[in-house]
C-alpha cells in the first residue's frame, strides 16, 4: 500500500512524542516510550460513551478524499482496484495483551458495527480474517526499528511476517483480495498508545490504504491529531463497505457509484459547497517530515520549517495546513527563541479557524498558549486560552492530552491564588494521565515539566 502507517508528527506537548518513521510499504504507527507495569498513582480512568462529531463536509469532497484514499498509496503510486473483506468480518487477539486492550477492542468493534454499519465481531476460533497479536515493543522494534505497530496483509503471525517480509505476498501494492491480515501492538506501551494504534491499524486493516494530509478530521492523516475514529472516518468506512460496491472494481467504477452511495448515506453533505484544498505537494510533506522527525540537526530542521512555511504560503493555503506549518516552526522556536515561537502559534491558531473539523487542533495550539502565559504569570490569560478545550480533549477521547490540559489548568490556578481548586485539578489529571502516559514515572515527569513552568515553583526549586 502507501508508505508508513502514521508519520507521527510531534504536534502536542506530551512526553514521548511520535516521530515520523521511513517510508516502507509496511503500515506503520510510529514509536514512543515504554511503560511499567505497577502505579503508585490514583486509578486509572478511561473513556466510555464515544461522542463522534458527524462530519460537516461535501460530498463532493468526500468523494475526492474517498477515491485517493482508496486508489493511492502515500508514494503517490496508483493501485489498480478496490479492495476490501467481503462477507463478515472475524476478530481474535494472540499474544500477551495489556488489560486495557479488551474494554478498548470491545468499544472499537461496537462503534464500527453501530457507525460504520460493518459486520464485525471478536471470535475464539483458532482462525479469523484479522489477528491482533500483542507482542513486546522490543519485538516490533526488532522488525521495524522505528514503529511502534503495524498491519500486514497475508499472515497471522509476526514470526510469519518475518519470513516472508520481503516478499510480494505481504506488499499492499500487490494486494487483490483482503481475506487475512495481522495487526502487531505493544504490550508494553501505554493504555492511549494501544489504543491509537488498534483504532489506525483496525482502520487500515478494513478500510482505506491511504493518508492524506489535506484531512482536518480523520485518522486518515500523517498529522497525528485525531487518534480515534472520527465521524468522517465512519462514514468513509460506510461507504466502503456499501452493497454497491465490491473487490476488484476500478477507480472509475467507483467514482461512478459513489455520488448516489454519499447522497443517501450522508444527505446533508449535499447541499455544502466543495472546498476543493488542493493537493498537498511532496515538497511540503518532505519538508514537514524533516524539520519534526528523525535525523536532521537542528540548522536542518529549521531550513525544513521554513520552506514548508514558504511552500503553504506560495500555494496560498489558508487552511490547517497553512496552520501546521506555523506549529511546526513554533515547536521549532522554543527553545531559542519563545517570543517568535508564540507569534508562530498565535498564527497557528488563526488558521486553524473557529471550525469543529479543527476544533482538536486548537487545543493542541491553546496547551502551547497557555504554558507560555504560565511561564510569563499571566494566570489569567492561561485560564482563558485552556477553559474551553478540556471538554474538546474529552470528547475526542485523547486523555494525554486532557491531562496535560488539566494539569497546565492546575498550575494557572494556584498561580492566580486559588490553591485548593488548583490541587484538586492536578489530582483529577493523574486518572487521566495513567491512561494517556501510562507509567508512574512518565505521568510523574509531566507533572514536573508542567509545574515548573509556573514562575513562583521556578524560584523555589519546587518539584
Amino acid at each position: 500500500m502507501r508508505t508508513a502507517r502514521r508519520l507521527l508528527l510531534p504536534f502536542y506537548m506530551m512526553l514521548g512524542a511520535c516521530m515520523p518513521v521511513q517510508n516502507t510499504e509496511t503500515a506503520t504507527r510510529a514509536a514512543a516510550v515504554p511503560v511499567q507495569a505497577a502505579s503508585t498513582l490514583p486509578p486509572m480512568k478511561s473513556f466510555s460513551v464515544p461522542r463522534p462529531a458527524p462530519t460537516v463536509a461535501s460530498n463532493a469532497d468526500i468523494a475526492r478524499d474517498f477515491l485517493d484514499l482508496s486508489f493511492m498509496l502515500e508514494s503517490g503510486r496508483a493501485l489498480p482496484v478496490f479492495t476490501r473483506f467481503e462477507g463478515p468480518i472475524s476478530v481474535r487477539v494472540t499474544g500477551a495483551p495489556p488489560a486495557s486492550l479488551g474494554p478498548d477492542l470491545t468499544r472499537l468493534l461496537h462503534r464500527l458495527r453501530t457507525e460504520a454499519g460493518l459486520d464485525i465481531a471478536l471470535t475464539g476460533a483458532a482462525q479469523a480474517n484479522i489477528t491482533l497479536q500483542a507482542v513486546t515493543r522490543e519485538e516490533i522494534r526488532r522488525t521495524l526499528p522505528s514503529a511502534a505497530c503495524f498491519v500486514v496483509p497475508n499472515v497471522t503471525s509476526l514470526a510469519e511476517y518475518r519470513s516472508l517480509r520481503r516478499t510480494r505476498q505481504v506488499s499492499w501494492s500487490q494486494l487483490r483480495n483482503r481475506e487475512t491480515l495481522a495487526i502487531f501492538l505493544p504490550n508494553d506501551a501505554s493504555p492511549q498508545e494501544v489504543r491509537d494504534c488498534l483504532h489506525e491499524e483496525l482502520a487500515q486493516a478494513i478500510g482505506p490504504l491511504n493518508d492524506l494530509y489535506r484531512l482536518p478530521d480523520s485518522v486518515f492523516n500523517d498529522d497525528n491529531v485525531h487518534t480515534v475514529l472520527t465521524g468522517f472516518d465512519m462514514l468513509v468506512l460506510r461507504a466502503y463497505y456499501d452493497p454497491a460496491l465490491r473487490t476488484g472494481m476500478t477507480r472509475a467504477e467507483v467514482a461512478e457509484r459513489l455520488p448516489a452511495i454519499l447522497a443517501r448515506l450522508n444527505p446533508a453533505g449535499q447541499g455544502i459547497a466543495p472546498r476543493r484544498l488542493s493537493t498537498t505537494p511532496r515538497a511540503w510533506i518532505e519538508a514537514v517530515q524533516t524539520a519534526l522527525g528523525p535525523g536532521a540537526n537542528a540548522a536542518e530542521r529549521r531550513a525544513a520549517a521554513t520552506k514548508a512555511l514558504q511552500v503553504a504560503t506560495a500555494m496560498g493555503w489558508t487552511d490547517h495546513r497553512r496552520a501546521f506549518s506555523h506549529y511546526a516552526m513554533g515547536r521549532l522556536l522554543q527553545a531559542t527563541d519563545p517570543a517568535g515561537a508564540q507569534d508562530n502559534f498565535v498564527l497557528a491558531q488563526r488558521f486553524f479557524g473557529p471550525g469543529p473539523d479543527t476544533a482538536l487542533h486548537r487545543a493542541y495550539v491553546a496547551s502551547q498558549l497557555a504554558a507560555y502565559a504560565i511561564s510569563t504569570g499571566r494566570a489569567e490569560d492561561a485560564l482563558y486560552l485552556l477553559t474551553p478545550h478540556l471538554d474538546t480533549a474529552a470528547q475526542h477521547e485523547n486523555a494525554a492530552l486532557l491531562a496535560t490540559l488539566m494539569m497546565l489548568r492546575a498550575e494557572a490556578l494556584e498561580l492566580a491564588g486559588h490553591v485548593t481548586e488548583g490541587r484538586k485539578v492536578r489530582v483529577d489529571s493523574l486518572g487521566w494521565a495513567r491512561y494517556g502516559f501510562g507509567s508512574d514515572w512518565a505521568v510523574r515527569a509531566k507533572l514536573r515539566e508542567v509545574g515548573l513552568l509556573n514562575p513562583a515553583r521556578r524560584r523555589q526549586g519546587a518539584l
